[in-house]
Formats: C-alpha cells, sequence, structure tokens
C-alpha cells in the first residue's frame, strides 16, 4: 500500500475538499481519499503507486494548485499493532 500526499493550494471550504476527492476517485484506483482545506493537504491509499503528473493534471484541471506531491509506503494500523 502506498500513500500519495499531495500539497494543494486553493481549497476554501469542504466543498472543494469533496470537488478534490470526487476527482480522485472518478480517475484513479484508490482505497482511501482524505482532503483538508485548512491544511491544504490531500492523502491517497492506494494499492500501488500513482502516475503523479495524471493526477496534478486531473486536480489542477478542477480548478486548484498543486504543489506538491510525494509517496511513502502505508501500513494500516490495527488494534493489535
Amino acid at each position: 500500500m502506498i500513500k500519495t500526499i499531495c500539497n494543494i493550494t486553493g481549497m476554501s471550504c469542504s466543498m472543494c475538499e469533496s470537488h478534490i476527492n470526487d476527482v480522485i476517485r472518478g480517475n484513479f484506483n484508490v482505497k482511501k481519499v482524505k482532503s483538508s482545506h485548512k491544511k491544504a493537504l490531500t492523502e491517497i491509499i492506494s494499492e500501488s503507486a500513482l502516475n503523479h503528473d495524471e493526477l496534478k493534471k486531473a486536480i489542477e484541471d478542477t480548478g486548484y494548485t498543486v504543489v506538491s506531491v510525494s509517496e511513502e509506503p502505508y501500513t494500516k494500523k490495527g488494534l493489535f499493532w
């Protein structure tokens, strides 16, 4: 599992978060996506790495600006870990 973190400017409310989440879910095979306009971040959990250029284009086509994209391994934190 991979956690992709996008720093996005231009989000100002929960509806902005929803737009970005919907675009990501509609264009990529993801397990989970969560955005925060207060932190200017979107976190995406997926089985495999996402194409950064395609991700950036999909988000920027909605009118927001992607400042950076990074990845890190993701391990699910369970009750007994």
